[in-house]
């Protein structure tokens, strides 16, 4: 039997619950008629609560790296005439909106979250908890496999890479495991990479799969995704008007460093360099419109991939 494609799947179309879509939408959703962008549109979810909210005159542009998340885009488009669709990096969207002449933005949505579909389905090897290949790419279309990366990089890279994108504590034991197992045959499923850590893992934390971690290190490494948020999140600033807004959707504490540490430089004003005549900050260009907000209870248990998210709502200055 052929394997299944990743890019041309649309039977998932509805599978993703969004998560924190109310709080999203209300904080979001200031003006009816305006311009918004969704810049990881997954499987939509965000983007239908949006529309419910617009007036005739709203339009949305829906950008995802994900070949299948665009065939979705798509679907909605069609069904749509508000919607725009761009496939690519949400680091690209001025250049998005430009293409489709999508001026004046009101809103920024990012969801850094992996999506449902994507985790679930195990061709696209992005989980540990079924057997697939070692791909992990957010673009199957593009760029390379995480088997090649766990099968050509050295020790001291595969451990850093677990140690600062996993905050992995046994990160250079796991590396010394894979660079020996490796040594006999290729690593080339998730099955038998995350068997590998587990194995070389001394002390497993009882409430987390030992290959959790990992698995995450090299996803982020294999997509460059912290760089990514770092573009994007300057990228939307730009992009938004005076008075627009930017929500983002974390999933862990690398991610939402980078969009605190990004809203903090522009509600707080950056520091004046010391050979200044004057001290202090420069002005401020944003104030915070939710800091931190956290899924409620009755959410996590209705869907448990909300327990980590974190939501940050930024406006810019008028």
């Amino acid at each position: 039997m052929a394997m299944r494609s990743p890019v041309c799947r649309s039977d998932v179309v509805n599978v993703h619950r969004p998560i924190l879509v109310g709080a999203v939408i209300d904080a979001l959703c200031i003006d009816p008629d305006g311009n918004y962008v969704d810049a990881t549109f997954g499987r939509g979810g965000h983007t239908r609560a949006l529309l419910s909210r617009l007036s005739p005159e709203g339009r949305i542009l829906a950008i995802d790296r994900d070949p299948a998340a665009i065939v979705a885009a798509n679907l909605l488009a069609n069904e749509d005439a508000r919607v725009r669709v761009r496939h690519g990096r949400m680091s690209d969207m001025r250049r998005f909106a430009n293409d489709v002449e999508l001026d004046d933005v009101v809103g920024v949505l990012m969801d850094l979250g992996v999506s449902s579909p994507q985790l679930d389905d195990p061709e696209r090897g992005m989980s540990f908890r079924g057997d697939g290949p070692l791909d992990m790419r957010m673009d199957p279309t593009s760029g390379v496999p995480a088997s090649h990366w766990i099968n050509s990089a050295g020790e001291d890279e595969l451990a850093t890479v677990f140690r600062e994108f996993g905050e992995e504590r046994h990160a250079r034991r796991i590396a010394r495991a894979i660079v020996d197992r490796r040594a006999e045959a290729p690593i080339e499923r998730t099955s038998e990479l995350a068997a590998l850590v587990a194995r070389a893992q001394p002390r497993p934390d009882p409430h987390k799969h030992a290959a959790t971690r990992v698995f995450q290190a090299i996803r982020i490494h294999v997509n460059d995704e912290l760089e990514e948020v770092r573009q994007a999140i300057d990228a939307a600033f730009e992009l938004i008007r005076s008075g627009g807004r930017i929500a983002v959707l974390t999933f862990h504490s690398l991610e939402d460093r980078i969009v605190k540490h990004a809203f903090r430089r522009w509600t707080e004003g950056e520091v004046l360099p010391r050979r200044l005549p004057v001290t202090g900050r420069a002005a401020t260009s944003a104030r915070l419109v939710v800091r931190a907000r956290r899924a409620d209870a009755a959410e996590v248990a209705a869907n448990p991939r909300a327990r980590s998210a974190m939501l940050r709502v930024l406006e810019k200055a008028a």
